[in-house]
């Protein structure tokens, strides 16, 4: 009889563990395919179309669009065949109307540190478009309210996207290239005018607070970006940087050509930033006491490991979801599917350092000097 109640027993609490494990395992299913609800603050930015031509994908849905130039707004609307209801022209109301999960800036570079003061407080992550901030005080500030509020703030960068970048970086972390000496980062295209670019993204690109700089801040911040990341945080002992007008009477405010020399205590950097390139590259070369390896494009690297060994040439498969789609990395983020590795190329570590070396090259660029940062 005691055998009996006690087998009884254990069923009957088998069975009520295994209904309460299936409950959560249907809730946690429910909230993994619940769309993150995304707010757009800002048309402006020439990247911004990608968030409306997103076919297929179902894991944001966008609530709300700040935008104050109504023209714009309006022209949006109409392209993309979107509800004017959506649409405010005051960013606070529109986060405190719609109160979205996270936010993706996408106007001047200059105004994320805006976008992260409404946001922070209220407890909205946020992603912005590279880099980080026109200021170094401006990062630190960001970085000091995301803490503060336990938000994310990530910056997208197209090269967190390649498979290159990342095989590069495995083989710097499984040290098949030895303690890296070199690294040369070739960013750039002919020019935003020159690629046509929409005349609010050009009037950003071209003003020298708005943007930060002209290539030194728009193509500079890769390099800045992924050097700090392979370094996994380091610092630069000084940075170097000349810049240059080839293009004055297009671009009359900024730089159009731009070379940082970052130092290490045993590695230098070297970051080309140009907008006057006869066509658009975004590659990199890192070179260890080992052997080298160069990303060319998103999914093709060169590389030789040994000294006896010829050059090897790989072809990738692109990153895995939700590698390859910003906007479904943040989803994965806020949603708390992924996590980062804190020294990630989007996390803040790495770039409010990013904005501390295009700070210091430009103010290198001003004074025609090394400026030391230790």
């Amino acid at each position: 009889m005691f055998m009996g109640g006690l087998i009884y027993t254990i069923a009957k609490d088998m069975k009520c563990f295994l209904i309460t494990l299936i409950c959560v395992l249907l809730v946690e299913q429910v909230f993994a395919n619940t769309p993150v609800k995304v707010a757009v603050a800002g048309l402006s930015h020439g990247h911004v179309d990608w968030i409306f031509n997103r076919a297929g994908k179902d894991d944001i849905v966008i609530v709300g669009i700040f935008e104050p130039d109504k023209e714009l707004a309006d022209r949006y609307a109409r392209h993309y065949k979107l509800d004017q209801k959506l649409f405010f022209t005051d960013l606070d109301q529109m986060l405190d109307k719609v109160k979205p999960e996270a936010v993706s800036a996408f106007g001047a570079v200059n105004d994320h540190i805006t976008v992260v003061r409404a946001c922070a407080p209220r407890k909205i992550h946020v992603m912005v478009e590279k880099p980080l901030a026109t200021t170094l005080a401006d990062a630190r500030e960001i970085q000091s309210l995301a803490q503060k509020n336990a938000i994310h703030v990530l910056t997208n960068f197209e090269t967190s996207w390649y498979a290159s970048n990342q095989h590069v970086n495995n083989l710097v972390e499984e040290e098949k290239l030895g303690d890296i000496r070199k690294v040369i980062v070739n960013d750039g295209h002919q020019g935003p005018k020159e690629i046509g670019v929409s005349k609010e993204f050009l009037d950003i690109l071209t003003d020298p607070v708005k943007n930060g700089a002209g290539a030194l801040f728009d193509f500079g911040c890769y390099g800045a970006n992924l050097m700090t990341w392979l370094l996994k945080g380091e610092k630069p002992l000084s940075v170097t940087a000349v810049v240059h007008q080839n293009k004055p009477a297009i671009y009359k405010e900024v730089d159009d050509e731009a070379t940082i020399i970052l130092q290490y205590p045993k590695a230098q950097c070297i970051i080309q930033g140009s907008w006057n390139w006869p066509f658009s590259r975004k590659d990199m070369e890192v070179y260890g006491t080992e052997g080298y390896a160069i990303a060319v494009n998103p999914t093709t690297v060169r590389q030789r490991l040994e000294e006896k060994s010829p050059e090897e040439v790989l072809k990738l498969d692109p990153r895995p979801d939700p590698y390859t789609d910003p906007f479904s990395l943040l989803a994965a983020v806020v949603s708390g599917q992924l996590k980062l590795d804190k020294n990630d190329m989007y996390e803040l570590p790495v770039n409010v350092t990013a904005v501390e070396i295009l700070e210091a090259a430009k103010e290198s660029a001003r004074l025609y000097k090394t400026i030391f940062l230790h």
